[in-house]
């Protein structure tokens, strides 16, 4: 790919992501999406994002909703060999406003139709194209994410054309992704790494179909699985793990090759519910919007370690804390030596990177270690046992001038229960000074669990 304001040449869409047979189905919406009908799609496109003041070099931002729109809008921007500005649909006017203010892209596309429930996964969606600066892009990434806030405020992060391409690249060596001719049961957001790169570049790239569920239910899901013959891999984050564990099949599903997950660590008793309910792999995938895949380990064997992804080193500091291979600073306007320098990106997780194999085991975030009366205390341990407590659905622990608990409960519970369930596992400088228990936790855009004492503070009131 040659170089160029963006580094790479646009044309890398085409040669990796919208190559091969025009009639080959790339999405299935449930109608089906053939290469032709998407590079057709695709071309009509940049016509409009060019006639809204588009220019090479330049950006646009995206805030559609998960949708065949999006899909098009994206590849068009950079097949126009401009800078995708990445707003996930669920933000609010006043936090699309600071990204645009602080953005400033040339073009922004908004749906002005939106069809379908709440419920939906892929909606039906007319877009609308709007000028909004005649300014460059601010930095040569070819996309631009924020980060999902799970723990503080989002940063702003640019990964380059060649980025994305070297990930679409490392999934076709990892051993239990989907291959040519199968299908990806598509949960996770687009706009994140996981449902972006794991999904839709790979899937493009691979000749994998993607195939979103009508409804975000368990029954959905499964009945996605079934509508074909052809080898499925359900692509999701814990909580779609809980919601097909909870869902009984009605009958066998031969297709339902695993299920690969990735965001937060799963609970134990949730992945012991679902590989007992269905019989198949439950792949882990551990990775950052700021490297994409990190690591995996889709056939379960190791769980909770997991290999480093081909080209992908990852390295136990003298600290605890993970660092990642990285090449260049993938902070857009910020240059934190704590979070990147010399090559390496600081995870803030913690973890232990076995000598010997090499296999990583993250252990949780590095901030979730705590003293306590002179003893350490690993908040994630508390976490770890309250999930795996009768009655409780999900749990989050902070330090909140003490261990507190927020506790989302799965059927009937009391304080005064959890304590006591509490008093058996755990010694008492570990066990929580504060239980809330709140009827539902806050999540982030993506699904991962809010770990901000100040957010969780405010829910819990």
């Amino acid at each position: 790919m040659a170089e160029d304001a963006l580094g790479t040449d646009p044309e890398w869409v085409d040669e990796l992501l919208l190559d091969g047979d025009p009639g080959d189905v790339c999405l299935r919406l449930p109608d089906p999406v053939d290469r032709a009908t998407l590079r057709r799609l695709v071309t009509d496109a940049r016509t409009r994002l060019a006639e809204a003041g588009l220019r090479r070099g330049g950006a646009v931002a995206l805030r559609l909703p998960p949708s065949l729109a999006y899909v098009v809008h994206l590849l068009a921007t950079w097949r126009s060999g401009a800078q995708a500005i990445l707003l996930d649909h669920r933000l609010t006017d006043h936090e699309v406003d600071r990204a645009l203010e602080r953005l400033t892209p040339q073009v922004v596309v908004a749906p002005v139709r939106t069809g379908g429930g709440g419920l939906r996964i892929f909606h039906d969606v007319t877009a609308g194209v709007h000028a909004y600066s005649g300014r460059p892009a601010g930095s040569g990434h070819a996309v631009v994410q924020l980060s999902s806030g799970s723990t503080g405020p989002s940063k702003v992060i640019g990964r380059t054309a060649a980025d994305l391409a070297a990930e679409v690249r490392r999934y076709t060596h990892i051993d239990g992704v989907a291959l040519p001719g199968e299908r990806i049961i598509l949960l996770p957001s687009m706009v994140h790494v996981l449902g972006l790169v794991g999904g839709l570049l790979y899937g493009l790239h691979a000749r994998v179909e993607l195939v979103p569920p009508q409804r975000l239910s368990g029954d959905a899901i499964l009945a996605a699985v079934a509508d074909r013959d052809t080898p499925a891999t359900v692509l999701g984050v814990p909580f779609h793990i809980g919601l097909l564990a909870s869902t009984t099949p009605p009958g066998p599903l031969p297709q339902l090759k695993r299920m690969t997950t990735g965001g937060e660590l799963v609970p134990a008793a949730v992945a012991r519910a679902f590989t007992d309910r269905y019989g198949v792999p439950l792949g882990n995938m551990y990775g950052m919007t700021e490297v994409g895949v990190i690591g995996t380990d889709l056939y379960g064997r190791h769980r909770p370690a997991i290999a480093p992804a081909p080209g992908i080193e990852v390295r136990e500091s003298s600290t605890g804390e993970l660092w990642v291979s990285c090449p260049a600073n993938p902070y857009v306007g910020l240059a934190d030596p704590t979070r990147w320098s010399d090559g390496w990106l600081h995870t803030r997780d913690a973890g232990v990177v076995d000598p010997d194999t090499g296999l990583v085991t993250i252990k949780g975030r590095l901030d979730s270690q705590v003293s306590v009366g002179g003893m350490k205390v690993d908040l994630t341990e508390v976490e770890s046992t309250l999930t795996g407590l009768p009655g409780v659905a999900s749990a989050v622990v902070v330090w909140d001038d003490g261990i507190t608990a927020y506790v989302q409960p799965d059927g009937p519970l009391t304080e005064d229960t959890l304590d006591a369930l509490l008093a058996e596992r755990l010694a008492g400088y570990k066990r929580p000074r504060n239980l809330r228990l709140l009827d539902q936790l806050p999540r982030t855009t993506t699904g991962k669990l809010v770990r901000s004492a100040t957010a969780l503070r405010a829910a819990g009131s």
